[in-house]
């Protein structure tokens, strides 16, 4: 319980207090529970979806969908986008460890530069757009099911980024999940999100959508595993390993991956 709590205080505004000290394994236990944090976003969004849709056009719902999304962890994901976008914009002098120094000092920095805003408004633009279209074309249980799992999926990447990476800095929280986070961790953070998965199968409105659901879910977190795997690999080279920020970016791109993937499945 104690390790769902942190996770809940990590990763959402929730006004949750861990009494005590919290060690570092505490906060890298609380990884396994990430996919949880996101059942609960999921259900957020999900139920905002629900109540909106009756009242305004499916243009209106996804905003407000999207700016839960973002509230619910206090635009921690998405500023950690900002910021790798920002570190990835530097110029290259040539020299490898400078550069990836310099990036690294960018990402800290607090203020956001103009590649960092344009990150922003694409990812922001990119999930309105693809929640639209999934609003227009599947039925509606089928897009609240799938609003539900978005940030679940999203969690697990960050999982599968934490558990490939090495830390670019010697400090920081990024540092305790992703030098801490082994197979264990991996394990529990997918059969938490398999469970979830299955929770929404009564509410597939009927055996053609849910035989889809069955054959989409292992490509979408293969899908979800090669770009996080494939992340990993890039920040080392660009950053000398990951940050949290990154690990924000992870989250964010693979929301828009899994409603990609989605909108694409339709038409198969």
């Amino acid at each position: 319980m104690r390790q769902l709590l942190l996770a809940f205080q990590f990763l959402t505004i929730v006004p949750v207090t861990v009494r005590g000290e919290v060690s570092e394994k505490d906060m890298a236990g609380s990884a396994a529970f990430f996919p949880v944090v996101g059942a609960f976003q999921g259900i957020l969004a999900a139920g905002a979806a629900l109540l909106f849709i009756k009242l305004f056009s499916p243009e209106v719902t996804c905003g407000i969908v999207v700016l839960m999304l973002t509230l619910t962890n206090g635009g921690f994901h998405i500023d950690g986008l900002a910021d790798t976008f920002d570190a990835l914009a530097v110029k290259t002098s040539g020299d490898r460890a400078f550069d990836q120094e310099k990036r690294l000092s960018v990402m800290k920095d607090s203020s956001t530069g103009a590649i960092g805003v344009t990150a922003i408004v694409f990812a922001v633009l990119l999930k309105f757009v693809f929640l639209n279209f999934l609003f227009l074309t599947y039925p509606l249980f089928t897009v609240l099911c799938l609003l539900f799992l978005m940030p679940v999926f999203s969690k697990w990447a960050m999982i599968s980024g934490m558990f490939h990476g090495i830390s670019a800095r010697q400090d920081g929280l990024g540092k305790i999940f992703i030098n801490d986070t082994g197979k264990k961790t991996v394990l529990f953070s997918s059969l938490f999100s398999i469970f979830f998965c299955l929770l929404t199968v009564p509410f597939y409105p009927d055996r053609t959508y849910l035989n889809r659901a069955i054959v989409l879910v292992p490509f979408l977190v293969a899908v979800l595993y090669v770009f996080s795997f494939i992340s990993v690999k890039f920040c080392r080279k660009m950053f000398g390993g990951i940050t949290g920020d990154n690990l924000g970016a992870i989250s964010e791109i693979s929301e828009i991956l899994f409603l990609m993937v989605i909108s694409l499945w339709r038409d198969q």
